[in-house]
Order: C-alpha cells, then structure tokens, then sequence
C-alpha cells in the first residue's frame, strides 16, 4: 500500500479544513503528494451529507447559528452531524484506486481501526450490522462516519467522541437515528482522556490499516 503522511493541524474551523481537503485532493490526483491523513478537531458545527432528511436538525439554519454552531451542507455520505472541540476528526486523502476500488472494505478498514483505538483506551467497541460507525452497542454511537469518493480519490471521513460536550448533539437526530444515544470515551470511562492520547492511538491503528 502506499505511504501514509500524517498532519495533526489542532483545530481548525470546518471551511478551512474542507479547502484543505480539496487541494490535498487535487494534488493527489495529480500525483504532487502522496496519501495524507488529516487529524483534527473543529470549532462547533453541523454538517450535512448527502442522505440528509428534513427534520434531522432541531433548528432551521439561522436557529443553529444563533445557537452558536456553523452550518455546511457537503458531498459525504450519511445524514447529519455534529463536531466540535473533543471531538477527534480524521480526513483521509487516499487514492483507492491503488487499494481494490472497493469502498466498503475501505469503511470497514477506518471502522477496525477506531475499534482497536478504543480497546487501547479501555473501551470495546463494535460494528452494528447494517450501519457505518462504531457502536458500543446497538444504542450507544461512539464513532460516525462519513466519506465521499471523487476518482477515486478520498475526502471527509470520521469524528470520534473523546472528551467533547455531548449536548452539543442536543440540536441534531445524529445520523438521522432516533434511537441512538451519542457517548464519548471519557463518558463511558467516567476520567478524563486528553485528545492528543486519543489521536496518538488513532494515528497508529490507521497507519496499520491504511499504510
């Protein structure tokens, strides 16, 4: 598989990632660089894939910013969610056509690696059948993800609950599911766990998996 380069650039507002994203997609298009990961966190927003549904989000538009949470709507799969400060967000820029053109294997590859992450950290995660993510159990969502591929070429990606404010999910049906409770590692490990310990054990679960 190809090299894998990390960047962990902290935190990052969600326009200024998603340029970032296009241009590492450009580039490795062209073959200027190789596969990236971009680690990350962002200041408070809602984002919308493309299976968005009317009545996902709590609030109109203007509600959401007047709550004090920024607003995109993008070209990844999934529904709606929400990142934020605590919130370990992954964006790998790969080129699947040198990994099998296969993107389910790809999302069960991210998903593998967040569930060893978790058992470093303490915590059994789990696939939940028919759904993207990881799970604790069929009502616990640790992990979301969310990828869109253009030439084969990867964007967006995953956001992993760590140490963030859970009731920032208040505004949203996270992923559209009505019966999912949204749970981070320091709520189910009740102690604290810095983000970066978090990244250090994401960074290289992935490596194994994606380089």
């Amino acid at each position: 598989m190809p090299a894998l380069e990390v960047r962990r650039p902290g935190r990052v507002p969600y326009a200024d990632a998603l340029a970032l994203q296009e241009q590492l997609r450009t580039a490795r298009a062209a073959g200027d660089v190789g596969d990236v990961l971009l680690l990350l966190e962002h200041p408070d927003v809602i984002t919308f894939g493309r299976s968005a549904r009317p009545g996902t989000a709590r609030l109109d538009d203007a509600g959401l910013r007047a709550a004090g949470y920024d607003v995109h709507r993008v070209n990844r799969g999934g529904d709606v969610t929400w990142h934020g400060p605590g919130q370990l967000v992954g964006y790998p820029i790969l080129d699947l056509a040198a990994r099998g053109r296969d993107v389910h294997v790809y999302l069960r590859a991210l998903e593998g690696a967040l569930i060893d992450a978790l058992a470093d950290l303490g915590l059994e995660a789990c696939r939940r059948p028919g759904y993207t993510g990881v799970w604790l159990d069929a009502s616990r969502k640790i992990a979301s993800i969310g990828v869109g591929v253009r030439e084969w070429i990867s964007m967006h990606g995953f956001a992993l609950n760590v140490c963030c404010d859970l009731a920032r999910f208040d505004a949203i049906v996270p992923c559209g599911l009505e019966d999912v409770r949204m749970v981070s590692v320091e709520s189910e490990l009740g102690a604290p766990v810095p983000l970066e310990r978090a990244a250090d054990r994401v960074e290289a679960h992935l490596r194994k998996a994606l380089g």
